[in-house]
Parts: C-alpha cells; structure tokens; sequence
C-alpha cells in the first residue's frame, strides 16, 4: 500500500483570518456530494456558520442547489450542495441526478462525504465511480460523523476510503476527518479547500451568506419541518411552493408584518390526513415549527398560510414536474 496523506489539525492551526502577505485573494465553487444523509447540508452549515441548507433526518431533502458562502480575508468559498446522488428510479431522480453531474463538471473541487459510522457500500461505490470519470476536478473524501466513532473504527475507514480511490484508479487531494456536530477539524476543511480555489476576487458582495432566492429557502424550510417525525415513505412524496411572499398593507414601519401563503403538495389522497394530523394538530404544528425558523432567516415577523393539496403521481409526470420548480 501507498503513502496515504489523512490531515488532522495541527497545535497551531493556520490563520484563516487575515491574508498571508502578498497571498493572492482565491474565490470559486466546491460541491460536497455523497449518499443521501451523509452530512452534506450540516457540514455547509457549520462552514458558513449559519443555518443555509435544510437538514433533515431522512435522505432526499436537499433539491435545490443552494449555495452557502464562507467569506475569508484570503478567500471566497462558495458551497454548492447538490442533491444526493443515486440510483434513480423516477423521472424526478433522473433529474436529480442531471442536476448533479453537471454542477461536478462546474465546480472547482469536489468533496465527497462518507460516515465514518457505516460501512463503505455499493451507494458510495456508485458515486466514486461517476467521481472517477470527472477527470480534471480535485477530490477531496471528508469523513463526516467522526464523533460517533472510536479512534480503531475511524482508522479503518480512513484506509477503505484510501484503498477505494486506487481501486478506481484516482488520488484523493486530501483525506479529512470532520464532526460537524461537534465542530471539530471544520476550520481545517476550509484551509484545505481555500488552496484548490483559482486566484481572483470575491464573486459575491460581504453579507451574502446564500444566493438562494427566499422563497425557494422558504419553501425548503417549510418542508423540512413537515418532514419531521413523519413516515418513511412521505419524503420523496412532499414539495413545498410558497404562492406569495407580500408584506402586510397598512402596518406602521416598526412594526412589520409578512403574509406567507404556502401549498404543500403530495402525493396521493391518502397522505393527505397524515401531513395535517388528527384534527390539523400535526399541520398547525409544522406551521409554528416553520415560522420561527422562517422569522429568523428574514428577521421580521411572518404570517404564514399552509395548506395542503394532492397533485396525483407528481413524481412521475413533467407538466407537474415543471410546475413544482424541477
């Protein structure tokens, strides 16, 4: 075997703050891709520090691609998080899966996560291999989850991840073990990524933290809070689109207020009394849910309109599709 290269923090960790003197500024795109749940959409919210991607506990949440931007003295980071890559089995999962490979063709780096709770399997075989035919872009694996795993279990999933890339006949840039969760090595992964960047100046002004429309952000904060608790089955079968976003007429300055009318769409009839709860109870609560979460993303207060429809087979028909914003 190899020299394997794994980076782990060192006691003195580089400045991120300032520009090394006569460093040029560095500014372009990096896209984490990986099974669906892998921790993509946490890792860009603790790189960007504020909550940009919706994460969820089911796979198959993030569609969008939503972009989270690190700012940095030396650098502009931006985060392009595609969604999960895998074996499709409807119209909209070929889509998905176009969305994807096109952004890999585009971005500067690539970095590809895998848990280091579980075990390499055909899913992350099947994304490395489409990794493999993306010649030019550098490669970066991440294992993400490290705080749920002992050193001994972390070793071994560093060397399976090595051993993968030669399998396949490419070079991981760089080998790094993070915990999102627990913020560790997080910092690092951005001095990591920072140098595969192209020189040039910054893409996006100081404050932008995503390019993401707010309706689109607001949507996907809508569903993710619907998405909560409820069956393994529902996930593919919510989309959320948010009809208007008006500020409330005659209210005084101080005291605005943002009238939200959403539409959750499913399905089939039968998910309906599943997504609105017994007595709307579960509806009402994934309103509240959303609200707060929408109130702190736009910092005003919002009210919000939820109802839910059934747009029969969605999945499967293009004139919907379209319709819903793929």
């Amino acid at each position: 075997m190899g020299a394997m290269s794994v980076r782990t923090q060192s006691p003195e960790p580089p400045e991120s703050s300032g520009s090394p003197s006569g460093a040029p500024h560095r500014a372009g795109f990096a896209c984490f891709v990986g099974r669906p749940n892998a921790g993509k959409s946490t890792l860009t919210n603790a790189l960007v520090g504020q909550k940009v991607a919706i994460t969820a506990n089911q796979p198959q949440t993030t569609r969008h691609t939503v972009r989270g931007i690190v700012h940095r003295a030396d650098a502009q980071l931006i985060l392009v998080d595609t969604p999960g890559l895998h074996k499709p089995r409807t119209l909209l999962g070929e889509r998905l899966n176009d969305v994807v490979r096109t952004t890999w063709a585009e971005v500067d780096v690539i970095g590809f996560c895998l848990p280091a709770n579980e075990k390499l399997g055909p899913g992350d075989r099947f994304i490395a291999k489409e990794l493999a035919s993306i010649k030019k872009t550098p490669k970066i694996a991440i294992v993400t989850k490290t705080d749920l795993v002992d050193h001994r279990a972390l070793a071994e999933q560093l060397i399976a991840i090595d051993q993968l890339g030669k399998e396949l006949g490419f070079e991981w840039a760089e080998i790094v073990p993070v915990s999102a969760v627990a913020d560790q090595q997080v910092d690092l992964l951005a001095n990591l990524l920072v140098p595969l960047l192209p020189e040039g100046p910054a893409l996006y002004p100081e404050g932008d933290l995503t390019d993401e429309p707010e309706q689109v952000m607001v949507a996907e904060l809508i569903r993710e809070a619907a998405l909560e608790g409820v069956r393994d089955e529902l996930p593919h079968s919510i989309a959320v689109v948010v009809e208007e976003m008006l500020p409330r007429e005659d209210r005084p300055a101080d005291k605005p207020l943002l009238d939200i009318h959403a539409f959750v769409y499913i399905e089939r009839p039968s998910q309906k009394g599943i997504i609105i709860g017994p007595k709307g109870k579960r509806l009402k609560e994934v309103g509240i849910k959303s609200r707060k979460q929408i109130e702190a993303l736009l910092g005003t207060p919002v009210f919000l309109d939820l109802h839910v429809k059934v747009a029969k087979d969605w999945q499967r028909d293009p004139r919907q599709l379209r319709k819903l914003g793929f």
